[in-house]
């Protein structure tokens, strides 16, 4: 396990559902976007002028391990990204930075909501978080990142009206609850500052928030390619497993297309023997709490 660890069918885009919902609007893959500077930004990159009219997907971390997956996702599914890291020079070798639906932004989390909410600007729709701390001597590490950087994104979010918010979390978070103290996994994770216990407490303000939010607990992060099926449970309930990390930059777009995802948080595993299903029946699956 890595320390970073809304019937309308489709309210964004769905690559099987082409309806739309009222809020959002589907991105076109097939328009040739001509490149043009960015001027008077600081925090812009290379942008196309019709690119500046599309709403985009915000997403935070995007140079991580499961971030730069999720933004790859998004891009092949015709959305506009706006990938927010801290070091522009490594995200222009890391990500597809020539692709016109790209934009690349400078995005620390921890450096103040006002910050962020400039990076997110007024044309994003929607918001994923994906950052996770480096584990380090810096014990307050998991706090700056995992918890007051993620609380630094929800107050971004409403000072620019973003209401759809997606979170990269981990499975037993919640661990004392679960009676998982004696869990390696959780020992392990919680050696790092407390790791899980800064990602619960930044979970519990998302949920108070008012956003529009899914919660994703996936277990053990796996960088190679998939070998099962997804497994998808509700909250505290899986203690064990692991899921390749392509899995879960999926189950983080799919989120966005389903209203089914919509205020909940599902926790996700992979299993060779795991029936396929649909991402409408897996979180349809889930219930509220």
């Amino acid at each position: 396990m890595a320390a970073t660890l809304t019937t309308v069918r489709n309210p964004i885009f769905h690559t099987h559902h082409y309806q739309l919902h009222k809020h959002f609007t589907a991105p076109s893959s097939l328009r040739l976007l001509n490149f043009a500077k960015m001027e008077g930004s600081e925090i812009g990159e290379q942008v196309g002028e019709d690119f500046r009219t599309k709403k985009k997907i915000f997403v935070a971390g995007a140079t991580g391990s499961t971030g730069k997956r999720i933004v790859e996702q998004l891009l092949a599914k015709g959305f506009a990204v706006k990938a927010g890291v801290r070091d522009l020079a490594k995200a222009r070798s890391t990500l597809s930075s020539a692709n016109p639906s790209l934009q690349i932004v400078k995005a620390d989390v921890t450096e103040g909501s006002e910050k962020i909410a400039e990076a997110i600007g007024d044309d994003s729709e929607a918001v994923v978080c994906a950052t996770g701390f480096r584990p380090g001597w810096d014990l307050l590490a998991p706090w700056k990142v995992d918890n007051f950087g993620t609380v630094n994104l929800v107050e971004a979010c409403r000072k620019r009206n973003v209401n759809r918010f997606i979170l990269v979390s981990s499975i037993l978070v919640n661990g004392a609850s679960m009676g998982q103290l004696l869990n390696p996994a959780y020992i392990f994770l919680n050696v790092f500052g407390l790791t899980l216990v800064a990602k619960l407490q930044a979970e519990n303000y998302i949920r108070k928030s008012g956003i529009n939010y899914t919660i994703i607990r996936p277990g053990g992060l796996r960088n190679d390619p998939p070998t099962g099926n997804v497994v998808m449970e509700p909250e505290d309930t899986l203690y064990e497993g692991s899921i390749s990390r392509d899995q879960v930059a999926e189950v983080a777009v799919e989120a966005l297309a389903y209203p089914e995802a919509s205020y909940k948080v599902v926790e996700i595993v992979s299993r060779p023997d795991a029936p396929k299903r649909s991402y409408h029946d897996l979180f349809g699956s889930i219930s509220h709490r």
